[in-house]
């Protein structure tokens, strides 16, 4: 599944990284995880640290599918607000999702932090409403959040303009947002785990498994067999071809990075996301080399060749967009991208096992805006359902849901 266009920052700026070998012999293990991204590598970390034996496989060089594309804004808030994920699923529910989504970031701060390079930050976040009749949303969105223990700000048009130049109706800010290289983040984390004994592979690409009363067995392009008591399906987008129940749809998102900007010229941009209410969302973030990274414009194309017909003109419209909100930032484009996501109905994840396939197949389908926040949460709750142990987030991000 062709998942990216154009030429995605991280894999511009890192290159391929450390090769892993090609698997070629049989190989027997607690659980194989079948993805080497981002999801995969945060999959096998937690597997790893259950005592577990575990088997990566990754059909490209690790880290380069939708890892390699993904613009990384890391959040605390999904893509469908509190207040309607509230009307979906019960307040309780809702509100159990956002507070774990706040926790994930923490969590992911101290899985970044024993390598500098990865360029792991916190930053703050700017959600702004994007036209007057988002203010009402805004508003009872804050009240929800604040009624639940998660500290936001309820920012007015004049605090905006005052505080952060910015000419919108109305805005949300909080302090629990972060940003990561994704790819490094990947590579570092089965570098290190490769180091004490995980077995990963990349260029290695599954046919076909079959299901046993006790293990299950995947059968590789060139031959080899993985035999397993349990396995996670972490291969992104294409983990939906194993499902004939159609779950997320797919789309394609577009992001561009700029050249390096002059110190103090960023301004807040530096240490806070910014985002909006409108769907799509035009979005921005900062790099540690002071580059500005912007996304959105997203559409329904799920065609790699019209997809990268796409990207320079949708390019054009990201910085046209931002240049309104930020005239007296002059962006110079280095290189834009576009990459395959998924949208679920109600902007949650699914992870565990499906009724197609029984309790030893487990997928790891992170999608939505939060993907990385989300893998962080579904890596402990995969490891909890192998190891028989019950999760406060089962249900919720279970396949059983009616999302």
């Amino acid at each position: 599944m062709d998942l990216k266009s154009g030429y995605p920052y991280w894999a511009v700026k890192n290159g391929l990284m450390k090769p892993f070998p090609r698997l070629e012999a049989d190989q027997r293990c607690d659980v194989a995880i079948v993805g080497g991204g981002i999801t995969g590598a945060l999959i096998a970390r937690a597997m790893a640290g259950e005592g577990l034996d575990v088997a990566v496989v990754e059909q490209r060089d690790i880290g380069w599918g939708s890892t390699a594309a993904s613009t990384a804004l890391l959040q605390y808030e999904i893509d469908t607000h509190l207040v309607d994920l509230a009307r979906r699923h019960g307040e309780a529910q809702a509100a159990l999702a956002y507070r774990a989504c706040v926790d994930a970031l923490e969590q992911l701060r101290a899985i970044a932090a024993p390598w500098r390079d990865v360029e792991f930050a916190r930053n703050g976040s700017l959600y702004f409403a994007s036209r007057r009749r988002d203010v009402r949303a805004l508003r009872e969105e804050h009240a929800a959040r604040t009624r639940h223990g998660i500290a936001v700000e309820y920012l007015s048009r004049e605090a905006l303009r005052r505080e952060y130049g910015l000419d919108a109706p109305a805005a949300l800010l909080s302090a629990d947002g972060a940003r990561v290289d994704p790819y490094r983040l990947a590579h570092r984390l089965l570098q290190r785990l490769q180091g004490e004994g995980v077995a990963v592979f990349d260029r290695t690409r599954m046919l076909d498994f079959e299901v046993g009363t006790r293990t299950v067995t995947l059968r590789m392009e060139h031959g080899p067999v993985v035999r397993a008591g349990h396995l996670v399906l972490a291969a992104g987008y294409a983990s939906q071809h194993w499902l004939a129940e159609a779950v997320a749809r797919n789309r394609s998102s577009y992001a561009l990075i700029s050249d390096p900007l002059g110190e103090g010229e960023l301004g807040f941009l530096q240490d806070t996301l910014l985002w909006e209410t409108a769907r799509p969302y035009l979005y921005a973030r900062s790099t540690a080399d002071r580059r500005l990274l912007l996304g959105g414009e997203d559409d329904a194309v799920d065609v790699p060749a019209r997809r990268d017909a796409r990207v320079e003109k949708k390019a054009r419209t990201l910085l046209k967009r931002f240049g309104a909100l930020f005239p007296q930032l002059q962006l110079t484009p280095a290189f834009s991208w576009a990459g395959t996501f998924a949208e679920t109905g109600d902007g949650l994840p699914f992870f565990g096992p499906h009724r197609q396939w029984g309790p030893r197949v487990h997928f790891a389908m992170a999608y939505g805006g939060n993907g990385i926040t989300y893998s962080v949460l579904g890596a402990g709750l995969l490891a909890a359902l192998v190891k028989r142990r019950s999760h406060p987030l089962q249900a919720l991000f279970g396949f059983g849901r009616g999302a």
